[in-house]
């Protein structure tokens, strides 16, 4: 007798959307949230989830932010909820994964999403 079991990650859409003006971009979208969690299944049948974390994405430029496990929770079960601008924590990442663009503190040059250091004084981003 053998077992098929295995250890995965998961990424479930809530249904959930919240139509806003973008504070970062200035563009009219929407929220939509998202839930990921790491799953352990035996015989393809999930049993049980854990690091379970909620975030939503805005569809004007894709930037990705973190959102309370409670408030996630409640988005999870269906609930009423309008997300607000203080609910929102941004990562630093947008929704294909990659870093958002940034501004040097040293000397101010916006620099693409890919750079570590600023290509103009070599400070760390």
């Amino acid at each position: 007798m053998f077992f098929i079991m295995g250890i995965s990650q998961g990424k479930k859409k809530l249904d959930f959307v919240n139509t806003m003006v973008c504070s970062l971009c200035g563009k009219f979208g929407r929220l939509e949230a998202y839930m990921t969690y790491t799953y352990f299944s035996l015989f393809f049948i999930p049993l049980f989830r854990w690091n379970v974390e909620y975030f939503v994405t805005s569809t004007c430029c894709g930037t990705v932010y973190s959102i309370d496990k409670s408030l996630g929770k409640r988005l999870q079960r269906g609930e009423d909820v309008t997300l607000k601008e203080e609910d929102l924590c941004p990562t630093g990442r947008r929704q294909d994964g990659r870093r958002e663009a940034s501004r040097c503190p040293s000397c101010g040059y916006i620099t693409n999403d890919d750079f570590d250091y600023c290509p103009k004084c070599g400070r760390k981003l």
